[in-house]
């Protein structure tokens, strides 16, 4: 039954997260090749007949990639270009090698969020940016041109013309109004035989949560005090993080992979808790109760919510 529930709520975590999927659902195909540039590039006089970047706001690690679709026209019938990721500063973090592009034919590039080395981009706004391989200033002239026309004329078909989007690490992982409580919820507050290992966010039981970080399952269980929870190994980082006190056991398994803004659960007050809510734990490495100390969720919490 929570399956079919978190199914049905899969909508609402696309649009707020950039396209998640359900506990069953498979991740996004993977970011395009890098291709190797021409020794001998040529390209005709271009123009940019279409370019829409989807979905405007990413995750890493999520289910939907930045994508771009794009069309051409050329003087001539086989084109060498570049598609470049460029971020906020005007740096280039990834580049794309298409040769032989045809004019009139659309193609296709994905971008996984991965940067030099293959570790993750920083958090920003980023663009896609088409430009001839040999950068020959008649061609880089000639896009441009048909760039500005497009905004110029503000047509149908300039609102196609989207290149920008915004990429990010970490998704907050409630949908749904929330706050973060009085001083017993923080971490470090003093609790019967210990001290609180995380923050506590007041929220209504039945809200989905999502995973703030895409991973591997570590533990999906039950404990006395946790109630129903979920551990997951954060994707290239050191972290681990713990949602504890959902409502019902988590459909996901030890082992399974999870992506970043995919649903894992709903809201609960199963264990040792007194109103619903996510107690919500971070760990650094080497991991949860592996060696790792838990740190005081609020800071990236606070982040990740100011944007998601």
């Amino acid at each position: 039954m929570l399956v079919a529930l978190l199914a049905c709520l899969a909508g609402t975590a696309s649009a707020a997260t950039g396209g998640a999927g359900t506990p069953a659902s498979g991740g996004p195909a993977p970011g395009s090749k890098v291709g190797t540039p021409d020794p001998a590039p040529s390209v005709g006089e271009l123009r940019l007949v279409s370019a829409a970047t989807s979905p405007r706001k990413s995750f890493f690690y999520g289910i939907r990639n930045p994508r771009l679709r794009y069309t051409i026209a050329s003087s001539e019938p086989a084109n060498d270009l570049r598609i470049d990721v460029v971020n906020e500063a005007g740096e280039v973090v990834k580049s794309f090698y298409r040769n032989d592009v045809a004019p009139n034919v659309e193609d296709t590039i994905q971008w996984d969020g991965t940067a030099s080395g293959k570790q993750p981009a920083p958090n920003g706004r980023y663009r896609f940016q088409i430009v001839p391989q040999d950068e020959s200033p008649a061609a880089m002239a000639s896009l441009s041109r048909s760039i500005q026309e497009a905004k110029r004329q503000a047509s149908s078909s300039a609102q196609g013309f989207v290149l920008n989007f915004s990429l990010y690490g970490y998704a907050f992982p409630i949908l749904g109004s929330h706050d973060f409580g009085s001083s017993g919820a923080r971490f470090g507050a003093g609790r019967a035989g210990h001290t609180h290992q995380g923050q506590d966010v007041m929220v209504d039981c039945g809200l989905p949560l999502i995973a703030a970080r895409g991973g591997r399952v570590q533990y999906s269980g039950y404990e006395g005090n946790a109630g129903n929870y979920l551990v997951i190994d954060g994707k290239g980082t050191s972290l681990d993080m713990a949602y504890m006190h959902l409502l019902e056991p988590s459909p996901l398994q030890e082992g399974m992979t999870v992506r970043t803004g995919q649903p894992i659960g709903l809201v609960g007050q199963t264990g040792d808790a007194t109103a619903c809510h996510l107690h919500f734990e971070i760990w650094t490495s080497p991991g949860w109760y592996e060696g790792g100390s838990p740190v005081d969720p609020l800071p990236y919490l606070l982040r990740w919510d100011a944007y998601s």
